[in-house]
């Protein structure tokens, strides 16, 4: 009796260690959410960037159709976003956050860019699949729209 006693505890200190595993990583993903919108509304793009891959096989899918590669990305947002009024304040807001496996979160959510004057506002969603690389999460795919 008592060693199923024993099994029983270690199994639910797995199972809580597991547990409190995904919710590490996931607050972990919410916090680099947090600072990319903190980075982009401190009109800093390379910060906003930090937390993408730096890689070319980075894919990043928007209104033009689908771009590979950190730096292609990075200069995208720049030509686009290339002053302050242009930026504008973003906000996230994650409507669907999966743990998919032990190296992998997709996120779905909604993103808006509040602006002033005539350049209006902009408001769209996004898919995102982050993953553990090299003991940091970052985003592998991004579909914005």
């Amino acid at each position: 009796m008592k060693n199923y006693l024993l099994i029983i505890m270690l199994l639910a200190n797995g199972i809580t260690w597991a547990q409190n595993a995904i919710i590490n990583d996931l607050d972990i993903v919410r916090n680099n959410m947090s600072e990319q919108e903190n980075s982009w509304n401190n009109g800093d793009i390379p910060g906003f960037m930090k937390h993408y891959w730096k890689s070319d096989s980075l894919s990043f899918v928007g209104k033009s159709g689908l771009n590979r590669g950190w730096k292609k990305t990075l200069d995208n947002y720049l030509i686009s976003y290339d002053n302050k009024d242009k930026m504008g304040t973003l906000y996230f807001n994650n409507l669907s956050i999966n743990k998919i496996d032990i190296n992998t979160i997709h996120i779905i959510g909604s993103w808006t860019l509040k602006r002033n004057g005539d350049l209006g506002n902009l408001s769209g969603y996004y898919s995102l699949i982050w993953q553990k690389k090299n003991n940091q999460w970052v985003i592998i795919a991004d579909h914005s729209s």
